[in-house]
């Protein structure tokens, strides 16, 4: 029954072992508790076994967490995990003055308070009002760009 317990304490030692390399890095609390487990099985052998199965026992366990931590660490391992999809989207909003151009003439969405959304070309954008307030579904027409918003105004 002790060679059971021997066992157990070096299986756990190994589980904790590899929580600290790959789940808690830095953290500390898996190597601590490895070289706890590790060092009662240490011991449970020497006690109960004598120096020889002692020995063995720390044969095992110093090639077991090399074997653990070469698995572990190998890129290889978690490729098979990893992620492999590309994101291509970006959360910048795109630069209106990329797309249009002063003149081009739109409607407005919303009232324009000044700032309020307009459509031009199919697509909306943020707009400002070059003076008063625009009510919404009036003609608008570009007359310059301020950050990611469109200067307007109203056409007669």
């Amino acid at each position: 029954m002790e060679m059971f317990y021997i066992v157990l304490l070096v299986f756990f030692g190994l589980l904790f072992l590899v929580a600290e390399l790959v789940l808690l890095p830095g953290v500390s609390i898996g190597a601590v508790l490895a070289l706890v487990c590790y060092g009662g099985s240490v011991y449970l052998a020497f006690r109960d076994f004598g120096p020889v199965t002692g020995t063995v026992v720390i044969l095992v366990i110093l090639v077991l967490s090399v074997i653990a931590t070469v698995v572990s660490l190998r890129a290889k391992t978690w490729q098979r995990f990893s992620l492999k999809q590309e994101i291509r989207s970006s959360s910048m909003p795109v630069i209106p003055a990329e797309e249009l151009q002063v003149g081009d003439r739109g409607v407005t969405l919303s009232r324009l308070s000044p700032m309020g959304k307009v459509e031009i070309g199919g697509r909306t954008y943020e707009a400002k009002s070059q003076g008063a307030y625009v009510d919404q579904q009036r003609d608008v027409e570009v007359v310059g760009f301020e950050n990611f918003s469109v200067i307007v105004k109203t056409i007669k």
